[in-house]
C-alpha cells in the first residue's frame, strides 16, 4: 500500500554526493521535501531537480531542506550536482532499500533496467510525518510543484 499523508516517513541513512552519510533523523524540526528521480542526466530528471534549485531560495526561507534520492551511485550524482549547480544534497539509494520502503522503484524500467526509482515527491514534517505523497508511475510526468510549495508553507 502506498504511503498516506498522516503517516510516519520512513527513516533512512544513505550516502550523498559528498560521500557523507545522510539521515532523515538530521533534519528533525525541520520540513523536508523528498524528490525522487529515476536517472541522473536525463532529460525530466534534470528538469524536476532544475525546478527545485531555482525555487531552493523559497524553501529555504521556509526553514525546509530540499533532498534528492537516486539509485545512480554518489559518484554520478557528484557529477550530475556540479553540472547543475545543485544547492542541495543527492543521495545514492543504490541498494534501493529507501525507494522501496517509499513505494517509489520501477521492477522494470526502460532500456530493460530494473529497480529504478520512480519520480515521486514527499513532504515530510518537522515531526518526520508525510504530510504530501505523489508517486508517479510515468517517469514523462513531473511533480506537481505547486501542490509541494503548499504543503510547505
Amino acid at each position: 500500500m502506498p504511503l498516506q499523508p498522516g503517516q510516519p516517513a520512513p527513516q533512512f541513512k544513505l550516502t550523498s554526493s559528498e560521500l557523507k552519510d545522510v539521515s532523515l533523523t538530521d533534519f528533525k524540526g525541520k520540513k523536508v521535501v523528498l524528490h525522487f528521480f529515476p536517472l541522473a542526466f536525463t532529460g525530466v530528471c534534470t528538469t524536476q531537480l532544475c525546478t527545485m534549485r531555482d525555487s531552493f531560495g523559497y524553501y529555504d526561507g521556509l526553514n525546509a531542506q530540499i533532498l534528492g534520492v537516486s539509485v545512480d551511485s554518489p559518484f554520478t550524482l557528484a557529477k550530475f550536482k556540479e553540472e547543475n549547480a545543485y544547492q542541495f544534497p543527492l543521495l545514492s539509494d543504490f541498494n534501493k532499500d529507501v525507494s522501496e520502503a517509499y513505494g517509489a522503484l520501477y521492477e522494470s524500467f526502460a532500456f530493460g533496467m530494473k529497480g529504478v526509482s520512480k519520480r515521486a515527491a514527499f513532504v515530510i514534517d518537522e515531526e518526520q510525518n508525510i504530510i504530501y505523497a505523489e508517486v508517479l508511475e510515468n517517469a514523462g510526468d513531473l511533480p506537481n510543484f505547486e501542490a509541494i510549495a503548499e504543503k510547505v508553507k
